[in-house]
């Protein structure tokens, strides 16, 4: 089955979301806001992204959507100071559009998700702390029909075209859609190339990325992962669905993201995108157990723990010892 039309509105919505969030953290963040931990340049972005996304989706489909955020706070008159400083930045992308109607674009994100039927998930800024450190971050995207993630979008405007090169192009789209591949372009081109994960089947050779903040993945198990593995390699620490970026392409070969408690639940936005990328670029993602990610369950992933993505070549293998090491 075609999701042509479907791809085509998500990359235009993630693609104009990204250059909002890329307007908001060059003109709003300082080093001196940065030290202050001002974090209202990634709530204007957050909310300014989430309402440029769903104005486009909403348009075109009658598809729920599942967001990250709702317009109460800004509603409120506590509010109403970063309500004006969203409703500044956005006017450009919406530039006909009153206060409630772009208010009321940032609620439709309301969805609870389900086991049956299309609906969207979105993640407006995947990698708060890393948009603050005007580091790595995604606009992440997704479409999901009968609990199975079809397509999936990223925006990474801060992720260069080749992972350890000083002079690439910065700014990266990545899209998958079921059966069709994986591919990625620029913000600046409509050319596309068909990625595939890394051919590396010696794990001796093979590298992994896990989450720059500790409470996110327990670094510790990562690394006690990586010794029994025999992985040589230090970890790529890496903000937000840009890891599963970085796997896609073939810049690392194994992702882990090992739970820091037994009661947290993934949300269903934190993967949905980042997971059919990597699947359509022929690599493995599952749980830390080797179970499927069960996107039918509502918002959060809570049949799963953690997230294990590779390259596919040795899958299983690393999904054993995270076993011991979890246990």
């Amino acid at each position: 089955m075609s999701y042509k039309k479907e791809r085509e509105i998500a990359l235009n919505a993630v693609i104009a979301a990204s250059k909002l969030c890329m307007k908001v953290q060059k003109s709003l963040i300082s080093d001196d806001s940065v030290k202050k931990e001002d974090k209202s340049p990634v709530t204007i972005a957050d909310f300014g992204a989430q309402a440029i996304v769903n104005h486009f989706l909403t348009e075109k489909f009658d598809y729920p959507i599942v967001g990250e955020e709702d317009s109460s706070f800004i509603r409120s008159d506590n509010g109403e100071e970063i309500r004006s400083r969203i409703l500044e930045s956005i006017e450009e992308f919406l530039p006909e559009k009153t206060e409630e109607q772009i208010l009321d674009y940032i609620d439709r994100g309301n969805y609870r998700g389900g086991a049956k039927g299309r609906f969207w998930t979105l993640d407006p800024i995947d990698g708060t702390k890393g948009f603050l450190r005007k580091d790595q971050y995604a606009v992440a995207l997704a479409l999901i029909e009968d609990g199975e993630v079809v397509l999936g979008v990223l925006g990474c405007p801060n992720l260069m075209s080749e992972l350890n090169s000083s002079d690439g192009n910065t700014g990266c789209l990545l899209i998958a859609e079921k059966d069709r591949g994986s591919f990625i372009r620029t913000f600046d081109s409509e050319n596309e190339t068909k990625i595939d994960v890394s051919n590396i089947s010696d794990l001796s050779k093979a590298s992994f990325c896990e989450s720059v903040e500790s409470s996110h993945s327990s670094h510790n198990d990562s690394e006690r992962v990586a010794d029994l593995l025999g992985v040589n390699s230090d970890p790529v620490r890496i903000d937000s669905q840009c890891k599963y970026a970085v796997l896609a392409r073939g810049d690392a070969s194994i992702y882990l993201r090992l739970p820091t408690r037994k009661d947290y639940e993934e949300k269903i936005w934190d993967h949905a995108a980042g997971s059919i990328i990597v699947k359509e670029a022929g690599g493995e993602v599952t749980d830390c157990f080797g179970k499927p990610l069960d996107f039918s369950l509502g918002t959060t992933l809570k049949d799963n723990t953690g997230i294990i993505a590779t390259n596919g070549k040795f899958h299983n293998e690393v999904v054993e010892v995270a076993r011991k090491v979890l246990s």
